[in-house]
C-alpha cells in the first residue's frame, strides 16, 4: 500500500518572503445599470403622438415610462422570462383542471398593462386618439418585457369581432374594456375584467384556415354549438375567453369559447403540452383539444373569417407595435453601453465607426415608430367612421407587418453586438430581445402572408391602392429622391405578380416611412433615410451611412444621453 506523505509548509523566512497578491476583479470599464431611466424619453414617440391626436395622454405616457424603466418593473420582465409559465393538467386528486401556473411577476406585468388601458379599454373611452394612447403606452411598457403583451393584444383584438353577435358583445364586451386584472379562473360573468384570446391555426393548415378540420355541431339551443377537434397553436390559454374557428354546417365559422361554463363547470378545453419556443417564454403557447366543447356562434355561418379578420387587423398592428418597441429598447441599451464603455483609448461613442452605426439604428427606429403611430392613427379615426383612413389602415398596415417586423432581427442582432461579448451574456437581456425578435414576423402571417395580403387588397379593394397613393402625395416635391421611389412604386404596381410581391411590398414600406420622415422629422434624420434607403447610398448592413451625413444631430435626437 502506498504511504502517504506530509509535506509542511513552508515558513515566511527572509530567503522564501510570501508574495504580494493585488486584487484581480476589480471592476473597470463596465457600463452601470441602464435601470432606472424614462423609456417614454423618444422624441419620435412624444411627437407622433400629439400629431395624432392622443396628445392628452402625454403626462400618462410619460408617467408609464417613467415606471417601466424602474429597476423593479425591469426586474418583473427578467423574473417572467427566467420563471417559466408550468402547465398543471390536473390536481391532486386526479381531476381534469388544465391550468398554467405563473411566476407572481407575470401578474405583476398584466395587472399594470390592464390598469394602463393596454388591453381592451381604448373600446370603451370616446376621445378621439384613444387607440393612438394605447400604443404609445405599448410602446413604452412594452421596454419591460414583450410576452405579456400577447393576451392584452388578443383582447384588444377581441372587440370588434365580438361585435359581430351584438348579443354577446353586449354581456363580454364591458368586461373585456375593463382595467381591472383579475386571473383567476371563474365564471366569465362574475368577473370584474377579462382576458381574450384566440384559436385559429391546427397542425394541418397553419395560416390556411379554410382546411381547419375542427367541427361545430349545432345543439338544440339557438345559437350555442359544440365543437371537437385540436388547435395547434393557442398562446395564453389562461385568458377566459376564446375566438375560435371551426366548420360548422354552413361553412368555416366564428365561436366564442369561455373556459368556465355560466353554471360554474370547467368547459372542456384540454390542454395537451406549452409550446418549447424560440422565444416569447414568458407567455403560455399550448395546443388544446376540444371534445363536445360548449361554444357560441359569433356572425354567421361561414363568415368566420370576415368575422376574426377584425381581430387579426389589430393583432396586426400590435405586431408592428412590438418590433419598433424592441428596436427602441435595443437602440437604448446599445447607446447606453457606448456611452460608458472605452476601446483603443477612447469611449465607444466617440468612435466614428460606432456613431455611424448607431446613428443608422436610431434611423430605423424612428422610421419604425413613426410608422407605427401613423398605423395607430388611422385605427383610430376607421373606429370612428373615416372611410379614407379604413381604406389607408387596411393596406398600410399589412405593409407595415411585413416590413417593420423583418426589420427587427437584423436591428437587434446589431444592437446586441455594439455590446460586444456582454450583449452575447443572458444577463444583459440582449439575447432575451434577439429571440423575441423573430416572432413578431410570424404571429398573425409570415412575411409571405402578409405580402400576399397586400396583393388581394389591391386587386380587390382598389380605394386602398388611392389611400396609399393620397397619403404619399403628402410629401410630394420635398425630396427628390421620394419622388422617384413613388414614381417607380406606381410603374410596378401593374405588372406584379405573387413571386414578385416581397420586392413590391418593400418599396412601399420604405417610400411610406420616407414620406412620414420628410413631412414630420428634422431635416438630418428624413436626408438621411431617403439617401440611404432611397437612394442607395448605403452598404449591406447597419453602420455604413455615407460621408456627410449628420450623425450628430441623429443621435442627439434619438439619444440626448450620448453626448
Amino acid at each position: 500500500m502506498a504511504r502517504m506523505v506530509s509535506i509542511p509548509a513552508q515558513s515566511p523566512s527572509p530567503s522564501h518572503p510570501q508574495p504580494e497578491f493585488s486584487a484581480t476583479h476589480d471592476v473597470t470599464n463596465q457600463a452601470p445599470p441602464l435601470a432606472p431611466y424614462d423609456a417614454s424619453a423618444d422624441q419620435a414617440l412624444l411627437e407622433g403622438l400629439r400629431r395624432e391626436g392622443a396628445g392628452w395622454a402625454e403626462d400618462g405616457i410619460r408617467r408609464l415610462g417613467t415606471r417601466a424603466g424602474s429597476e423593479e418593473a425591469q426586474e418583473w420582465g427578467e423574473l417572467a422570462n427566467r420563471n417559466e409559465p408550468e402547465l398543471r393538467t390536473h390536481d391532486r386528486y386526479g381531476h381534469r383542471v388544465d391550468e398554467v401556473e405563473f411566476h407572481p411577476s407575470w401578474h405583476h406585468l398584466m395587472r399594470t398593462a390592464v390598469a394602463e388601458g393596454l388591453a381592451g379599454a381604448p373600446w370603451a373611452d370616446d376621445r378621439p386618439g384613444a387607440h393612438v394612447a394605447r400604443t404609445a403606452g405599448s410602446l413604452v411598457w412594452g421596454h419591460t418585457e414583450a410576452g405579456h403583451g400577447c393576451p392584452t393584444s388578443m383582447t384588444y383584438a377581441a372587440v370588434p369581432a365580438l361585435r359581430a353577435q351584438p348579443d354577446l358583445a353586449k354581456v363580454y364586451e364591458p368586461l373585456l374594456t375593463s382595467r381591472e386584472y383579475d386571473p383567476e379562473l371563474r365564471v366569465p360573468t362574475r368577473k370584474p375584467g377579462l382576458l381574450a384570446g384566440m384559436g385559429m391555426t391546427e397542425k394541418q393548415g397553419g395560416s390556411d384556415v379554410r382546411s381547419n378540420t375542427t367541427t361545430a355541431t349545432p345543439t338544440g339551443e339557438a345559437g350555442v354549438y359544440t365543437l371537437r377537434g385540436h388547435k395547434w397553436f393557442t398562446s395564453a390559454p389562461m385568458c377566459d375567453v376564446f375566438l375560435v374557428l371551426a366548420q360548422a354546417p354552413g361553412g368555416l365559422s366564428c365561436f366564442l369559447v369561455p373556459r368556465v361554463l355560466p353554471d360554474g363547470s370547467r368547459n372542456t378545453f384540454r390542454i395537451q403540452r406549452l409550446k418549447d419556443k424560440l422565444g416569447n417564454r414568458s407567455n403560455a403557447s399550448s395546443e388544446p383539444e376540444f371534445d363536445r366543447t360548449v361554444a357560441w356562434l359569433v356572425g354567421p355561418e361561414g363568415r368566420g373569417v370576415k368575422t376574426i379578420i377584425e381581430m387579426v387587423n389589430c393583432t396586426r398592428l400590435d405586431c408592428v407595435t412590438s418590433s419598433a418597441t424592441l428596436m427602441r429598447k435595443t437602440l437604448v441599451e446599445a447607446g447606453h453601453h457606448a456611452r460608458h464603455r472605452s476601446a483603443f483609448g477612447a469611449p465607444l461613442i466617440g468612435q466614428p465607426l460606432m456613431r455611424n452605426v448607431l446613428a443608422d439604428l436610431a434611423l430605423e427606429s424612428e422610421a419604425a415608430t413613426t410608422l407605427t403611430l401613423r398605423l395607430a392613427g388611422a385605427a383610430d379615426r376607421a373606429v370612428r367612421g373615416d372611410t379614407g383612413e379604413r381604406a389607408f389602415r387596411r393596406i398600410a398596415t399589412a405593409v407595415g407587418k411585413y416590413w417593420v417586423t423583418k426589420r427587427g432581427p437584423a436591428f437587434t442582432a446589431e444592437a446586441l453586438e455594439c455590446l460586444g461579448g456582454n450583449g452575447y451574456v443572458e444577463e444583459s437581456g440582449m439575447p432575451r430581445h434577439y429571440r423575441e425578435a423573430p416572432l413578431l414576423s410570424i404571429w398573425e402571417g409570415s412575411g409571405n402572408v402578409n405580402a400576399l395580403d397586400v396583393l388581394r387588397a389591391l386587386s380587390r379593394e382598389p380605394d386602398t391602392t388611392e389611400a396609399l397613393f393620397a397619403e404619399l402625395a403628402l410629401a410630394r416635391g420635398a425630396d427628390a429622391r421620394l419622388d422617384a421611389a413613388v414614381a417607380a412604386l406606381q410603374n410596378q404596381l401593374a405588372g406584379t405578380d405573387q413571386a414578385g410581391a416581397r420586392r413590391l411590398v418593400e418599396r412601399m414600406a420604405l417610400a411610406l416611412q420616407a414620406s412620414l420622415l420628410v413631412r414630420y422629422a428634422p431635416h438630418p434624420v428624413a436626408d438621411a433615410f431617403c439617401a440611404t434607403r432611397l437612394g442607395g447610398d448605403w452598404g449591406h448592413s447597419f453602420g455604413t451611412l455615407p460621408a456627410g451625413t449628420d450623425q450628430d444631430a441623429i443621435l442627439q435626437r434619438a439619444l440626448p444621453s450620448l453626448d
